[in-house]
């Protein structure tokens, strides 16, 4: 008997949003693969995030999941200042740092959770941004939701960096 077809689901879920071809449209690797480098730290206009922010911004928030799966708990909030790293200090870091950091921490959590059985999302951990004990499935689903909401936003970002382009 399978004991955990929903997070082999949710495995799938994520590698499909990563590479795949998902329902909604292109994937992480589809946007990010084509894009001309002298563009992820531009920020399209005044008040949206470079294409380096947000997905530095998702690697934050995917380092905050691997805490809380590993731990029962995470170490940030929201305010955190490593949330939204500003571009001067990303350039520090290069841009295949920035990607290979994103890719290597879906690639731990998706090994996380291969080892895992569907009972373990209902099990509970603390949460330390929304400050209460919820069930890892809280956590799972809310980073597959936060990855297909930047998703759609960096496709913003991209098209209005390529239009000034």
């Amino acid at each position: 008997m399978n004991r955990k077809p929903i997070i082999e689901y949710i495995i799938q879920q994520l590698k499909e949003i990563l590479s795949g071809k998902p329902w909604m449209g292109n994937s992480f690797a589809d946007k990010l693969n084509d894009l001309d480098e002298s563009l992820v730290f531009q920020r399209p206009l005044e008040n949206l995030h470079s294409v380096a922010e947000i997905i530095s911004h998702l690697t934050f928030w995917r380092r905050e999941a691997l805490l809380k799966i590993k731990t029962g708990q995470g170490s940030k909030t929201d305010d955190a200042p490593e949330n939204w790293l500003p571009n001067d200090i990303l350039q520090l870091k290069g841009w295949d740092y920035i990607k290979k950091e994103y890719d290597d921490t879906l690639s731990e959590l998706i090994a996380l959770l291969e080892d895992k059985e569907d009972v373990f999302l209902s099990q509970t951990y603390y949460d330390t941004d929304f400050k209460g004990d919820y069930p890892y499935s809280f956590l799972i689903n809310g980073m597959l939701h936060h990855d297909v909401y930047h998703l759609g936003q960096l496709g913003i970002v991209i098209k209005l960096l390529k239009k000034k382009k």
